[in-house]
């Protein structure tokens, strides 16, 4: 038995166990500890990337100031078309009904109503629905078109006849119509001079086309741009 302990002893000590801290560590279990995970950068490369980050920071903010910019000159500018539209309305109905009275009052909301309903439809309809994805380019400009001859002229100009037309029922400016054709009469009364709203009507189409087309343009320049840097 003491003759098999001894020969025990001598395998262990001839043996590949290795004390911990003894010798030098294998080089297969040195490989795992390099392969293992990605490597930490160093400072020099978080030195390099740093302005590279800074960089495309500042040219995103570069181009939403510049999108911001189009999208509060181009709808103040288009509502300020309308409000014009408003005013010639207004002068051409009150000259056709021949009403005096009310001037302040009629052309102070033929000015403002128009400006803040074309304001809020092209938000609502052309830019909420462009930042959404929704719409092309054909029906960017159709809706800015659109928004254009709807609360730019057609608007406007029920509004000064229906507020016009009061004034005039009210002072007796014009004769009354007759009872069963009331709308046929106010027509006929103001066919000639309701002719000059296709001026605006042209002006507004056009300030929507061109409006849309130059909104898209840059919506779709600042998104590429974004998918570039990203």
């Amino acid at each position: 038995m003491a003759a098999l302990g001894r020969e025990a002893g001598a395998d262990l000590r001839d043996g590949s166990v290795v004390p911990v801290g003894a010798g030098e560590v294998p080089k297969h279990i040195k490989m795992a500890t390099y392969t293992h995970g990605q490597p930490s950068p160093s400072p020099g490369d978080a030195k390099l990337e740093r302005p590279m980050v800074i960089e495309i920071i500042e040219k995103k903010i570069e181009y939403l100031r510049k999108e911001k910019a189009l999208n509060i000159y181009g709808t103040v500018g288009f509502g300020t078309t309308a409000s014009f539209s408003g005013v010639l309305a207004n002068f051409i109905f009150r000259h056709c009904f021949k009403v005096k009275h009310d001037a302040l009052k009629t052309y102070a909301s033929l000015t403002t109503l128009p400006f803040l309903s074309t304001v809020v439809a092209y938000k609502l309809f052309v830019t909420d629905a462009l930042y959404s994805g929704n719409i092309s380019k054909e029906n960017c400009v159709l809706r800015s078109s659109l928004t254009g001859i709807v609360c730019g002229v057609l608007y406007p100009s029920a509004l000064a006849f229906i507020k016009n037309g009061r004034l005039a029922v009210k002072y007796h400016t014009v004769p009354l119509p007759p009872k069963g054709r009331v709308l046929h009469y106010w027509v006929m009364l103001c066919q000639t001079e309701i002719k000059a709203m296709v001026l605006p009507l042209v002006f507004q189409t056009v300030v929507g086309v061109f409006n849309g087309l130059q909104h898209y343009a840059v919506f779709e320049s600042t998104l590429e741009e974004t998918v570039h840097e990203d």
